[in-house]
């Protein structure tokens, strides 16, 4: 497995051997003993599925205090992914990081704790796994917009398919400092 850093300390992208033949391919998705052993040491103890169509945009989201650490993966389809750094004492806050995911590519993306997270569906369909270190707590979850111009994230897509809720999303200076990181 080839592992590779990111501007952003702590953001990690994951590339699974992947053993293929004419019958099709076999990869490991996680190992504990490996994964640790490239720096993701999280025990991992829920995972999520999403589906959605073609300019659906979910994010910017994050948890504090059950902050969650996400290893994420496309299963069908491709995804732009972004990490946004909401630690306030790093150098790079407000600073994001942004990939393509595909099932193609089989890339998995890290974000530890102290990353917001969301994704763009570029395909017409996109299976969207998500790995994470907590477990999902509604009264935790927080969110800032996707077009937050202080953050200046470069989607490729001006009108995405949004919720109501991140519609309507603060902008990331109005969270208030206690909610971060």
């Amino acid at each position: 497995m080839k592992v590779t850093t990111c501007d952003l300390q702590g953001l990690l992208i994951i590339e699974p051997d992947v053993f293929g033949d004419n019958r099709g391919y076999f990869m490991e998705s996680w190992n504990r003993q490996r994964y640790r052993e490239a720096g993701i040491d999280f025990d991992f103890v829920q995972d999520n599925f999403s589906l959605s169509r073609r300019g659906t945009l979910r994010g910017l989201h994050f948890q504090n205090p059950l902050a969650q650490g996400k290893l994420v993966s496309v299963l069908q389809g491709e995804v732009f992914d972004v990490g946004v750094d909401i630690r306030r004492r790093s150098p790079t806050f407000g600073r994001w990081f942004g990939m393509t995911l595909t099932a193609e590519n089989k890339r998995q993306f890290f974000l530890p704790p102290g990353f917001a997270h969301g994704f763009l569906v570029l395909s017409e369909m996109a299976l969207f796994h998500y790995k994470c270190t907590d477990y999902y707590s509604p009264k935790d979850e927080q969110g800032f917009r996707w077009d937050d111009p202080d953050v200046g994230i470069k989607w490729p897509v001006a009108n995405p398919i949004l919720s109501k809720r991140d519609g309507a999303a603060p902008r990331l200076h109005a969270i208030p400092s206690e909610k971060l990181f």
